[in-house]
């Protein structure tokens, strides 16, 4: 009997913080370029608002902080403690690097959109409604909404909706990652 196949199921790829931080800013970069232009048009089409938001397809900056923020809240819940900070830093320091930020600027932003996520999102800790409420308030779609949803300033939950249904796959099934990979821990980032 060949048990071979038994066991190449139970044993992880191993990868190292640092590849895991590597493939997460490319996939990211890929899939905000490539999306972003997509959820634009989404948003410029949606049939609930009451005249487009006219959100340029080239103004995806606002977007990939907030991609990044909403899948570092993920991070701490999938990876044990030290890993996660380590990954963290890891990831901020690679985007600071690629984007031409001190890591210090480029933490800075991902921490502010964090805390705002979290603020326009409470009492709820659902990431995917944190990331679609996210994008609402940071490309200034509230206006455009039906008047009520608008003077109350919050956004209306058939809107909420179809764009959650679209950024859902701006994030990270970390879950499934651990259940693939066994991340290896390396010694602190040294910034």
């Amino acid at each position: 009997m060949n048990t071979w196949g038994l066991f190449g199921k139970l044993v992880k790829q191993k990868l190292t913080e640092e590849q895991v931080a590597t493939l997460f800013v490319n996939t990211t970069f890929e899939s905000v370029e490539a999306g972003w232009p997509l959820v634009a048009e989404a948003i410029n089409e949606c049939p609930e608002f009451v005249r487009s938001p006219q959100v340029d397809p080239e103004d995806y900056g606002r977007f990939l902080l907030a991609v990044v923020a909403a899948n570092l809240l993920s991070i701490p819940k999938h990876f044990e403690a030290g890993v996660d900070r380590r990954l963290v830093q890891r990831i901020c320091a690679k985007f600071a690097r690629a984007l031409d930020l001190t890591n210090d600027d480029f933490t800075r932003r991902v921490s502010t959109y964090r805390s705002y996520m979290k603020q326009v999102n409470h009492p709820s800790k659902k990431i995917d409604r944190g990331f679609t409420r996210l994008v609402m308030y940071k490309y200034n779609l509230i206006p455009f909404q039906d008047p009520y949803f608008a003077s109350i300033s919050t956004p209306d939950p058939n809107v909420q909706k179809q764009l959650n249904e679209l950024l859902v796959n701006f994030l990270w099934d970390w879950e499934g990652f651990v259940g693939t990979y066994k991340v290896k821990a390396q010694p602190q980032l040294e910034v």
